[in-house]
């Protein structure tokens, strides 16, 4: 009997089983199919999130400001999302709500253009308290709106690139209104403005100031017609008194000065030279 192969090891042992040889897979292989199952994972993201309306999209205005919105839309338009200006302001918009919170506290529900700025018709809401309600075009109030005041004043009417233009109504907190135009945010143009305590003026105003020919009442009864310059008294006009009393003729800052005509309910006049509203007589 030949025992060979046991002292060898090498035949078939009843006590051992062959070896099999373990093929490698090269370090550079695994990468590269790790590479692939992650391009295949995130295209299937990317597909199903499309299929459920995701969308990222990039947007440039004529100003050069980037926007990017990332977020659901349906038939063109956003419904819920986050959108990225690259001034560094941002904004939420909830599905559920239609409302854009953006992050300097203010917030906005209505139209959009195609660049996710506030366009059409909508209500935005300040930090502040104030609250617009009217159209926009590319994010700035313009057209016809009504802006209401955190302290109770309001304004209805024009606007222009964020700013009251044109024929609107300004009501002041304690009552007092003005009606007429405006022109970047200052009264200009032909208006009356009327005060709570009773006062009024209706004529024509430069920069916010009265410029021009007007007609005032004062809370005592007093009447003035006539030519304003510097929100004072100026040039020709008549100013009468509620006690009857009336003067037609030149007015400097407010006061009787230069040449006019004076009456008293009496009937009695006299025509001559003012100054400071004293009458100057001939010696």
């Amino acid at each position: 009997m030949n025992n060979s192969n046991l002292v060898t090891g090498y035949g078939n042992s009843p006590g051992r089983t062959p070896r099999r040889r373990v093929k490698r897979v090269s370090k550079r292989k695994r990468i590269f199919v790790g590479i692939v199952c992650a391009v295949l994972v995130f295209a299937l993201i990317i597909g199903l999130m499309a299929l459920f309306g995701w969308r990222l999209l990039r947007r440039t205005t004529e100003d050069g400001t980037t926007i990017l919105f990332f977020g659901i839309m349906q038939d063109g338009s956003p419904t819920s999302g986050k959108i990225t200006y690259s001034t560094g302001l941002t904004g939420i918009l909830d599905s559920k709500t239609g409302v854009i919170t953006y992050s300097n506290g203010s917030s906005y529900k209505g139209g959009l253009d195609d660049c996710f700025r506030k366009d059409g018709q909508g209500i935005l809401t300040f930090a502040s308290g104030n609250k617009y309600e009217g159209s926009f075009v590319h994010d700035a109030l313009t057209g016809q709106g009504t802006l209401l005041y955190s302290d109770g004043a309001s304004y209805v009417g024009g606007f222009k690139d964020g700013k009251k233009d044109g024929t609107g109504t300004y009501t002041w907190a304690d009552g007092s209104v003005y009606t007429g135009g405006f022109c970047e945010d200052v009264v200009n143009g032909q208006g009356k403005f009327v005060s709570s305590d009773g006062c009024s003026y209706e004529g024509e105003y430069v920069n916010g100031i009265k410029e021009g020919q007007g007609t005032a009442i004062y809370a005592n009864g007093d009447k003035y017609i006539g030519g304003f310059s510097g929100d004072m008294r100026n040039g020709t006009g008549t100013y009468t008194w509620a006690n009857g009393e009336n003067y037609t003729g030149d007015f400097k800052d407010n006061n009787i000065t230069g040449y006019g005509k004076y009456t008293w309910p009496s009937g009695r006049t006299y025509e001559g030279k003012f100054e400071n509203g004293v009458m100057v007589r001939k010696e």
